[in-house]
């Protein structure tokens, strides 16, 4: 099914579920549980459009003491008619209202933090696109998140709304969306010149391998190599509602087999990922993406206590991972973990020092 198929049949008809405040908050209780308990310590959140609800999101991300980047989605046209913000003005609004409820209850953004959130341009008006570029603006410590040239009928449908622009770069940096705080998922289909802007302006990739591979309009295959090579920031994401999975494992993996295809059909000029670049893709690459590699990434002294626990041997119940034997060294233990383990390895789970699991 191409995206903007899956956007009409499938997701936006869920997503509108969310504008009752209970079904929110039951659907987003399980969903951070759901993410603890597979190891997910920090995640950037696209939630619906409805500002109560995304409220109830920040809210439980607190309560439970998961690490959160917040965003209340922005979208005032070519969604559903039943699911669209009314105006730009009340959208904007909004995630007004947004940034203000998280400056409240985590005034320092200890733990949470909103993003400003147009979901693609194909959904914003250039009213609602310019608004939130000023709210970025006046919130120069609010990041921001978009989807970012996923798929080629998503680019032209674009270049379709917005004939003054040639590509989407020059588009998001026009209303003040690119900068250094920007996480643009996806970026499968790049020019040149789009990797060039995005190298200048300090922009972040969400690599997501898995809805790459899943959502249909063929296999799309991220240039990650040549994002690195260019010194680009990248991290993994798991977009998992358009793909099979949420755990970051996965996304690892997946990862690792997209860049294979990528190897295969550069014919050579774009190696595979390696297995340490892939794991640095879920650690410090994504909290550089985020703007948090100051607090978090990995155990370099000062910074925050983000981690899990990992039991490869004398599980008190079953795993799939593979068996670990008597002459496996550190690294060999590693690398079968993360090619074959899962949740149940991840025995506990700390966020911020916090523990947010244990077996």
């Amino acid at each position: 099914m191409q995206i903007i198929d899956w956007l009409n049949e499938i997701t936006f008809k869920n997503e509108a579920r969310f504008a009752d405040v209970n079904y929110a908050r039951n659907m987003y209780s399980k969903c951070i549980d759901g993410f603890l308990q597979q190891g997910i310590t920090t995640v950037s959140y696209y939630g619906s459009l409805h500002g109560e609800a995304t409220k109830v999101l920040a809210d439980l991300c607190l309560e439970k003491g998961q690490r959160a980047l917040i965003g209340k989605c922005n979208m005032d046209r070519n969604g559903a008619p039943f699911y669209e913000d009314k105006s730009a003005v009340q959208s904007l609004t909004a995630t007004e209202d947004l940034v203000k409820h998280i400056r409240k209850v985590d005034p320092h953004f200890a733990l949470i933090r909103p993003i400003i959130t147009p979901r693609f341009a194909i959904c914003c008006s250039e009213d609602l696109l310019h608004g939130l570029g000023q709210l970025a603006n006046q919130n120069e410590d609010v990041p921001i998140q978009t989807h970012f040239n996923e798929a080629r009928s998503e680019i032209d449908f674009t270049m379709s709304l917005f004939p003054q622009f040639s590509n989407e770069v020059d588009l998001y940096q026009h209303f003040g969306l690119l900068d250094h705080r920007s996480i643009l998922a996806h970026c499968t289909h790049m020019t040149s010149y789009e990797i060039a802007k995005l190298k200048e302006l300090d922009c972040g990739v969400a690599h997501c391998p898995i809805s790459n591979t899943t959502v249909g309009g063929g296999f799309m295959v991220a240039p990650i190599r040549e994002f690195l090579r260019q010194g680009i920031k990248v991290g993994l994401g798991t977009d998992s509602g358009g793909g099979f999975s949420s755990s970051i494992l996965d996304a690892m993996r997946q990862a690792f087999i997209v860049s294979n295809a990528g190897e295969m059909l550069s014919q050579g000029a774009n190696p595979s990922l390696t297995v340490d670049e892939c794991f640095y893709l879920a650690t410090l690459g994504g909290a550089r993406v985020c703007g948090l590699s100051d607090k978090i990434g990995n155990f370099a002294v000062g910074k925050e206590f983000d981690a899990q626990l990992i039991r490869t041997i004398d599980l008190p119940y079953s795993s799939a991972s593979t068996v670990i034997e008597d002459d496996d060294s550190e690294r060999i233990i590693f690398e079968k973990f993360l090619m074959s383990g899962d949740d149940r390895n991840i025995t506990d789970v700390w966020v911020k020092g916090r523990q947010v699991k244990m077996t």
